[in-house]
């Protein structure tokens, strides 16, 4: 699908951030790329549309819109942080050739709330390794 930077705006607004040129293709980016992006990714994936694109730019957009919550951020590894614009509850499988991470749905909410009666939960994380179907065949 395909975004019309007046929809772009009125989702950043509808999060009370205030539209950028930056910000509103970070935030397509991220629409139409639903590939759990590094800022690398982004800034790569952005540079030639943007010539004047910074990847300090790009961290601080990312770091707004965890903030408001726009994106979550996933570590799928200890040495990078992806970008999940997906911010409802759902698992990641992250295939260990390809690199691909995978969206699944969680069917029932875990743990059960009595084993952590008294903890307050500020995230829940599913996450799967392994080798997708496209790997496997």
């Amino acid at each position: 699908m395909d975004y019309t930077n007046e929809q772009l705006i009125q989702y950043l607004k509808k999060y009370d951030v205030r539209p950028s040129n930056i910000r509103i293709k970070v935030l397509k980016f991220l629409l139409m790329n639903r590939s759990h992006p590094t800022v690398d990714d982004i800034y790569k994936g952005l540079i030639d549309e943007i010539p004047t694109l910074s990847k300090t730019s790009v961290y601080n957009t990312l770091n707004l819109f965890l903030e408001k919550k726009i994106v979550t951020g996933i570590t799928v590894d200890e040495k990078e942080l992806r970008y999940d614009i997906n911010t409802s509850f759902h698992g990641h499988f992250k295939c260990e050739k390809c690199g691909f991470i995978y969206d699944f749905p969680i069917i029932i909410d875990f743990p059960n709330k009595e084993q952590l009666e008294g903890f307050e939960i500020s995230n829940k994380d599913v996450f799967f390794y392994g080798t997708c179907k496209k790997c496997n065949n």
